[in-house]
């Protein structure tokens, strides 16, 4: 069994599978030693036969790897088992997924650039943009997420980029993604979507049109909670300058962090079905107890998009967000009040987590940025893990109670 007969058999194999079989094998290239299982390359440089084949690598001339902060053989596994699932021509993977939008604004956007992102994004993405990117000149504007009329009006003729969460964090708001990349386009921009909450087994940004897709994988790509990282996908002419930022400035992935994302992601599917179909019961639930004022979730009727996510998601996801009577107090006692779910900000979770937005995953941000994302003190975000669900209920029941 030679080298060249394994890695050329393993891709050719698999033109035109399913997405489960994507998720278990693609971009596994084995090596001579036959592994069955993805090798791990805990090594930071590479041996060349020669000093010309040193130099032709270095220059890009040949393929090969070169130094682990840009090419890595189990990195790049994750990287092309990603691209798989998400319809992209390639994937980079950075080592989180804060790092994952700093790269990618700081390769495709400049000084003097105007990017508009959603309101309703996750905190640090605001503090990102506010107190760091602005300081190099990038212009940025947000805008509500749903509201078509309103990014259109609010471009400018150097906007280059729209960035949104959709879903977002925590209240589930979704943007109809191929309605906004027609305005992008019409307008010479690019799209890009943090596809985190659904991943690729839910939901493909890239195939809706958007130009540029991402995720934190230290969420539901993991999927128990173990690893740290994050990943942009989209067409090679746009990651050929993520992938240059990279090699420069090093926000890259591990090799072991990106082993433990490819072991998750051969559960994908099943696990994002487990954890919607627990979600649905719970957000049903939830809505009908008298001491909660609003749920958000989109597999609910009442959910002001429902349709929409109906018509671009396959499932609704997994994480629950709800209001509480009573304000900030009333939340802590509820969060308190619970004895199995994990007090926790992380989600992706097989661990049901909760947390209270306005005090922590947000708690960096204004007052008035808060009530402009929806983050209000009584707001709860319930990130639904795998436990039994009767269990989950009698733990939310507690919460109640203390209410």
């Amino acid at each position: 069994m030679t080298e060249e007969w394994q890695a050329g058999r393993l891709d050719s194999d698999l033109d035109g599978v399913g997405f489960d079989t994507l998720a278990v094998r693609a971009g596994q290239h084995r090596s001579p030693e036959g592994e069955h299982s993805e090798a791990i390359y805990p090594t930071s440089s590479y041996v060349f036969r020669t000093a010309a084949d040193a130099a032709a690598r270095f220059a890009g001339e040949v393929p090969g790897n070169v130094y682990s902060r840009y090419t890595n053989p189990t990195v790049r596994t994750f990287e092309e088992r990603i691209a798989a699932l998400e319809g992209a021509e390639q994937a980079v993977a950075t080592s989180s997924g804060m790092s994952a939008i700093l790269a990618m604004v700081m390769s495709l956007c400049s000084g003097g650039d105007h990017v508009l992102v959603s309101r309703s994004v996750f905190g640090s993405t605001i503090s990102l943009f506010e107190k760091y990117l602005k300081r190099f000149g990038v212009q940025v504007d947000y805008v509500p997420l749903a509201d078509l009329q309103a990014w259109s009006a609010a471009f400018k003729p150097n906007t280059k980029l729209l960035f949104v969460e959709s879903p977002s964090n925590p209240l589930a708001e979704l943007v109809d993604i191929a309605a906004l990349a027609e305005i992008a386009h019409g307008k010479g921009a690019l799209l890009a979507v943090d596809n985190c909450f659904c991943t690729p087994a839910l939901q493909q940004p890239l195939k809706l049109g958007a130009d540029i897709v991402m995720h934190s994988a230290t969420k539901y790509i993991d999927g128990q909670g173990r690893s740290m990282g994050g990943v942009v996908a989209g067409k090679a002419e746009l990651m050929k300058e993520v992938v240059g930022f990279l090699r420069t400035a090093g926000p890259t992935l591990s090799p072991f962090n990106a082993w433990i994302f490819l072991k998750g992601l051969e559960t994908l599917r099943v696990r994002m079905q487990a954890h919607c179909a627990s979600s649905q019961q719970l957000a049903e639930w939830l809505e009908q107890q008298p001491g909660i004022e609003h749920v958000y979730y989109s597999g609910l009727p009442s959910h002001p998009q429902h349709e929409l996510a109906k018509r671009q998601q396959s499932g609704f996801g997994a994480v629950v967000g709800f209001e509480v009577k009573g304000g900030k107090d009333a939340a802590w006692r509820f969060i308190d009040a619970t004895r199995v779910i994990s007090i926790t900000t992380n989600l992706g979770d097989t661990k049901t987590t909760i947390a209270h937005p306005a005090t922590t995953s947000h708690g960096r941000l204004t007052p008035a940025e808060r009530a402009s994302a929806g983050i209000h003190d009584n707001l709860i975000r319930l990130a639904v893990g795998l436990e039994d669900i009767v269990d989950l209920k009698a733990d939310l029941a507690r919460g109640l109670a203390a209410l």
